[in-house]
């Protein structure tokens, strides 16, 4: 799991301690009191050349020790345990490449408000990775300046993930990328490939972390090359003295102008949201693939929520295998709970298809037990066009093999060739069956029909009466292997409509009947 928590015995000794720091925590403290927690002496601090001093540069070639029992108690907030571990002095280095960043994030004033609502997810594990590893927490910011915090962001140049990176760095750390995931997005696996990375690139460097931003943004080759360059002419090798690309250029100040911003936001005139200095998720490993609509139900929250923190996964479900889901903290128990009790005819195992001349999606459905609509929505296609080659997601149940034939929704059935001005609600209420049933039976994703094309004609249940009678309601009797998320998506409703008129718990049990509400 990604985190402990542990419960701490605050003594009283440590309370006086906290009431006699109060004023400290309450104020902003200087660059020199929040660098290099636990120094002795200047003996501890790296040397520096005249022009560095002169430049007022500041390489920190050592990582701080840990921060005590006292100064964690008093960061009380997640911005202030990232001011307490700034090891880079920003208010200390004067360069006009800074001042233009402070300016640039003067003029969005939104920019925390917005940046923040999508780092909150995540901003607590990666402060955490960097204070295990005791490296500088200006790094928690990379990902601001990176990708604002957004795992789905992807670059020109195909960098992807919150800390953007590309495919052929993704694979030297380890980021395993195929059709079905993307380690780059993976929150846990990206954040660590990266902390090796910068760690490398510092070691690299001799230390200096400007320097290894730098690399970061352009590469080590990048770097060493100005570094060469500069040497040869008899100039500073320092990072504000080397030509790089302005990308790079402008990079190292964003994040020293964002780092001074945190470190002193009423100087800046910024009111940064509050975000608690504890875990936001926990990891639950799980060993057969699960669909991540079912796994958001299992944790009772939305999908597109779930998926924030689980953005890794392409395909909409998990990659065959063992693989870590990310949980909401709040969710952890439920969800653990709920997945232990999953019965297995609700675990769905996926195989590909590859499209063959003459193919199209409501055959494909049709053979494969699936419906359009459900296999357009795993495939995340806008229309049914196909192309040749084209690899399809196919689900299946433990319960229904790929190699069943496909049952049919009721024991009577009859055909009906479309006319000109039918519509299916027209068709539908002369056949007295719901317009639900017929699309269901039909492999219907849309309410278009075409002269000539022939509809069959599903027998009539009691709940299909009562759906005709009431044109807002129908009952339906839960089936084996039945989710409340099959059930919205065969209807057209959502889990949350459903939620509303009847009182369901994670599972739904076979026989049970539901009362569904239609818009």
């Amino acid at each position: 799991m990604p985190f402990s928590i542990s419960n701490t015995l605050i003594t009283s000794k440590a309370l006086l301690l906290v009431a006699g720091f109060a004023f400290i925590a309450g104020c902003q403290t200087s660059p020199s009191q929040q660098a290099h927690r636990g120094d002795t002496g200047s003996e501890n601090r790296p040397e520096q050349t005249t022009y560095e001093r002169n430049r007022g540069i500041t390489l920190l070639k050592n990582a701080k020790g840990s921060r005590s029992e006292v100064e964690t108690i008093t960061a009380r907030t997640l911005w202030g345990r990232i001011r307490q571990g700034f090891l880079l002095e920003p208010t200390s280095i004067d360069n006009p490449r800074i001042d233009r960043q402070l300016r640039v994030f003067s003029n969005q004033p939104r920019y925390f408000e917005l940046t923040s609502k999508r780092s909150e997810r995540y901003l607590h594990y990666v402060v955490e990775q960097l204070d295990a590893r005791e490296m500088p927490l200006e790094l928690a910011l990379l990902p601001f300046v990176e990708s604002g915090y957004n795992p789905m962001a992807l670059s020109r140049s195909q960098a992807a993930g919150i800390w953007q990176f590309i495919p052929s760095t993704g694979k030297v750390f380890s980021l395993r990328q195929d059709s079905w995931y993307d380690g780059r997005r993976d929150i846990t696996a990206s954040t660590q490939a990266a902390l090796d990375y910068l760690t490398k690139l510092n070691q690299m460097f001799d230390g200096d972390w400007l320097l290894a931003m730098a690399a970061y943004n352009c590469g080590e080759g990048c770097v060493g090359r100005a570094i060469e360059a500069n040497r040869a002419r008899g100039l500073p090798t320092d990072y504000w003295s080397l030509r790089l690309p302005q990308e790079t250029m402008n990079y190292v100040p964003k994040l020293l102008a964002l780092s001074q911003i945190i470190d002193s936001p009423q100087l800046h005139g910024t009111v940064l949201p509050e975000l608690a200095d504890s875990p936001y998720f926990a990891a639950v490993t799980i060993d057969r693939q699960l669909d991540m609509h079912k796994a958001a139900e299992l944790a009772d929250m939305t999908t597109d929520d779930f998926i924030k923190l689980n953005p890794a996964f392409k395909q909409r479900v998990t990659a065959p295998g063992a693989f870590q889901l990310l949980v909401p903290i709040d969710r952890l128990e439920q969800f653990s709970t709920a997945l232990a009790e999953l019965p297995d005819d609700q675990h769905v195992s996926y195989t590909r298809y590859q499209v063959r001349s003459g193919d199209n999606l409501s055959q494909i459905a049709s053979r494969h037990q699936v419906n359009v609509s459900a296999l357009r929505e795993i495939n995340e296609l806008d229309s049914n066009f196909l192309r040749v080659g084209q690899e399809l997601m196919l689900p299946y149940s433990a319960q229904t093999p790929l190699s069943a034939p496909r049952a049919t929704p009721s024991a009577i059935a009859t055909s009906y060739q479309v006319r000109s001005g039918d519509n299916l609600w027209e068709i539908a209420r002369k056949h007295d069956i719901s317009v639900a049933s017929l699309k269901q039976r039909n492999l219907l994703d849309t309410h278009a029909l075409q002269v000539g094309q022939t509809l069959k004609i599903p027998g009539q249940s009691t709940a299909e009466r009562t759906a005709i009678a009431s044109e807002k309601a129908t009952v339906y009797t839960v089936k084996p292997g039945d989710s409340l998320y099959s059930i919205a998506r065969e209807f057209n409703i959502a889990v949350d409509r459903i939620r509303e008129h009847n009182r369901v718990g994670t599972h739904l049990q076979p026989g049970q009947q539901l009362t569904l509400k239609f818009p």
